[in-house]
């Protein structure tokens, strides 16, 4: 239907994508890669400016993104005079130009979040907008019947402090889920994070990386995709590749910058160890799916008999005890990671408990605050030889 698409052009919007609490910066420095314009990052999230082009770009090479939503626009929905608490809310979205991205067919259903503000029922608030999308639909198409049996355009509203911003989400599924992990152990990383902590440990070509705690082998996959320069959305589908509002040819040139950036010739190889044999067979069924079985060893061994290469760096998520272990346990692991790692090991080890450095007897020379859901962690970096602690010495962190 020619009249689907009121843009008319392929001018910047603005998009934002949402990530892990801490990985702000990783995440505005993949978008800087991309070429995209006017970045400004926040907390959990970064915003820039593209065409689409660049919001195909960034669905499918981006590494830390949790999803890309087009920013429809924002406007305050706090208790104003003469008007009733959701007056604001219909106003504000009824005034957003949503027909330059929703169809007269097109589905557009709604769901969001509100947190410190007077507008405080969710389900309230997705009947609000929902009503006042209709409202501005119907007066843009000039027709009373939207079927909305077309493709999805998911609406998503976050209300913070009495301000709401309106999104629509262009990936669908989430960016974390690549398509090579079906089936994953007990609490797996999330790929997103995984790869922002690669980043964070400057793993690339030439990096021999090990995880003796592998589980289902995150780690060790999204290091070979980094280091190979493989887009991790290359192989999946995206929402907006079925919006007609969106041009076919920006998924294609999206797709070709990414097939030209992969190095298949890059030197990496992983080691990955775990003393569960189900996650040992299931990191190498992963790195079969992800197309990277060449590069992952993958044996069963306890940490207790971990034993270093040379030139390797060790990157883990080890069992803790709000996951897998009870909180003793987990600190008795600690200790012995403390003694089979050597001093001069590079490694980078995330986990909640505060007192990890004291366990593992050694202070991190940079500690970064992260985010594992809603669990807050701490990412502890050694790349050198450390001091020894003394028992019960104090630690701070080391400041960003």
């Amino acid at each position: 239907m020619e009249r689907q698409n009121k843009r008319g052009s392929t001018a910047g919007f603005r998009m934002c994508c949402p990530c892990h609490f801490g990985l702000e910066s990783v995440l505005k420095f993949e978008l800087v890669r991309l070429g995209a314009d006017e970045i400004s990052a926040a907390d959990g999230r970064v915003s820039f400016t593209g065409d689409w082009t660049m919001l195909a770009a960034a669905n499918v090479e981006l590494t830390t993104a949790e999803r890309v939503l087009i920013e429809l626009g924002s406007f305050p929905v706090g208790t104003q005079r003469g008007k009733t608490p959701f007056d604001p809310l219909f106003d504000g979205v009824a005034a957003l130009p949503l027909e330059q991205f929703i169809g007269q067919d097109d589905a557009f259903p709604v769901k969001g979040s509100s947190l410190n503000s007077a507008l405080k029922s969710v389900p309230a608030c997705q009947a609000i907008v929902k009503k006042a999308a209709v409202r501005r639909l119907q007066k843009a198409w000039h027709t009373e019947a939207l079927p909305e049996s077309g493709a999805v355009h998911q609406i998503q509203f976050v209300i913070r402090n009495d301000i709401c911003t309106v999104y629509l989400d262009s990936s669908g599924v989430p960016l974390y889920k690549r398509g090579w992990r079906e089936n994953s152990n007990a609490a797996p990383i999330r790929e997103t994070l995984a790869a922002g902590i690669l980043d964070l440990s400057h793993v690339r070509a030439g990096t021999v990386l090990c995880d003796p705690f592998c589980g289902s082998g995150t780690f060790l996959i999204e290091g070979a995709y980094r280091a190979m320069h493989m887009a991790p959305g290359l192989h999946r589908r995206f929402a907006a590749e079925r919006w007609t509002q969106m041009p076919k040819k920006a998924w294609f040139d999206a797709r070709e910058a990414a097939r030209a950036k992969i190095d298949r010739t890059a030197e990496y190889s992983a080691f990955g160890f775990d003393s569960d044999p189900e996650a040992v067979k299931l990191t190498i069924e992963n790195a079969k799916k992800a197309g990277i079985a060449d590069r992952v060893t993958v044996i069963q061994r306890d940490i207790k008999d971990f034993e270093a290469i040379a030139g390797q760096t060790v990157v883990c998520n080890p069992p803790y005890g709000e996951r897998m272990l009870d909180v003793s346990a987990a600190r008795a692991l600690y200790r012995v990671m403390g003694k089979v790692f050597p001093a001069d090991l590079a490694c980078s080890i995330i986990t909640p408990d505060n007192d990890f450095e004291q366990c593992f007897g050694r202070k991190a020379r940079k500690r970064r605050k992260l985010y594992n859901g809603m669990l807050q962690c701490q990412l502890y970096q050694y790349w050198q030889e450390t001091e020894r602690m003394k028992p019960n010495a104090h630690t701070q962190s080391d400041s960003f």
